[in-house]
């Protein structure tokens, strides 16, 4: 098992976000995390980061515990996430972005070499923008950047948290296509997603939370097929 979640729980001061979730995520496998706004998937994002300290649960990757590991040293062994609403540093050009996304890589002028082409492999059009602000991109080409410097610390899991939010369907579906082409290069995915359909057309499983909980589980293809999960959870 690459990540697995136990009984993990988390607040906000006195507001309770998480009760007890429990998730794992296997090697190869992308994985969607869907609900309503404020169920908790995004807190879920930043605990699995070490940006949120958990209450209580453990977490572990390749079987390591890393509940309490810093951020930086949850990127080092091999997990890296793409927040909502990118946070790319506007200022900074497109190469200063992509190389602060390789900070903690030991040998980061031959690893960044070799990110550096995947990340032009996957988005063509980063490599034309390399000396322009990332502030002045547009909103598809900024969430690409995000996932562009995410890749450049070489994760084994990347979370991806609402990566088709605020861009036309044109780019969705681009982006959706990267991601299914990181998961043949060996990058498992954890994906909060709005976009129900899209999410779940290219996961291999699918958990939904209600009210910091996970109330469903289960394949991907099946819950999309399911009428009374797409009644309930879905609005179809």
């Amino acid at each position: 098992m690459l990540l697995r979640v136990n009984d993990l729980h988390a607040a906000y001061g006195d507001i309770k976000v998480l009760k007890g979730v429990e998730l794992d995520i296997s090697e190869g496998e992308i994985v969607c995390l869907l609900g309503a706004n404020g169920a908790g998937k995004s807190t879920l994002m930043r605990v699995i980061s070490g940006i949120l300290r958990p209450l209580g649960g453990r977490i572990t990757f390749q079987e390591r515990e890393i509940t309490h590991q810093r951020p930086d040293d949850i990127v080092r062994l091999g997990i890296s996430q793409v927040p909502e609403g990118r946070q790319i540093f506007a200022k900074l050009t497109v190469m200063q972005n992509l190389l602060l996304g390789a900070y903690t890589r030991k040998n980061r002028r031959a690893d960044s070499k070799e990110m550096f082409d995947m990340a032009f492999k996957l988005f063509p059009v980063l490599q034309e923008r390399l000396k322009q602000k990332a502030g002045t991109l547009s909103g598809g080409e900024q969430q690409m950047l995000a996932i562009s410097r995410a890749l450049m610390s070489r994760p084994q899991l990347l979370l991806l948290d609402e990566p088709s939010l605020g861009l036309a369907p044109i780019v969705v579906k681009s982006i959706f296509e990267v991601v299914k082409r990181l998961r043949s290069q060996g990058i498992s995915i954890l994906l909060v997603e709005q976009n129900v359909t899209g999410a779940l057309s290219i996961s291999d499983r699918c958990y939904i939370m209600e009210t910091g909980n996970i109330t469903v589980q289960g394949k991907a293809s099946e819950l999309l097929g399911k009428d009374q999960v797409r009644r309930k959870y879905f609005g179809k």
